[in-house]
């Protein structure tokens, strides 16, 4: 584990190791399939996320689909929708970058690419 954990802090990341010790004690408890239950959870909201958005937010979005929780996911989809009616996606994306932001930064996750 630690070993994942020092090459993620020295190199660019775009698998998140944030979570790594967290996706390794749920496949212990809950076992594997049920891993990939919730990873497919996962990519069903970032798809959702992706259509809603500009393409300079792909990266952030993906970190943000991997670290935070699927309740957590559900809640910015629900609460970016009903703030960002009517607004074009410029907007829209800034909406949901903030959202997602929030909640990373109370949980102190870094949803930037690191180069």
């Amino acid at each position: 584990m630690e070993k994942f954990e020092n090459r993620a802090n020295n190199t660019t990341s775009f698998v998140c190791y944030q979570r790594l010790e967290d996706n390794v004690a749920f496949i212990q408890r809950y076992g594997m399939k049920e891993f990939e239950k919730q990873q497919e959870t996962k990519r069903n909201c970032l798809g959702q996320f992706l259509r809603n958005s500009r393409r300079t937010l792909k990266i952030f979005l993906l970190h943000s689909c991997n670290c935070l929780e699927i309740g957590e996911l559900d809640g910015v989809l629900e609460n970016a929708q009903e703030k960002s009616k009517g607004l074009y996606i410029k907007a829209k994306s800034e909406v949901m970058h903030s959202l997602l932001n929030e909640i990373a930064d109370d949980r102190r996750y870094l949803l930037k690419l690191r180069k």
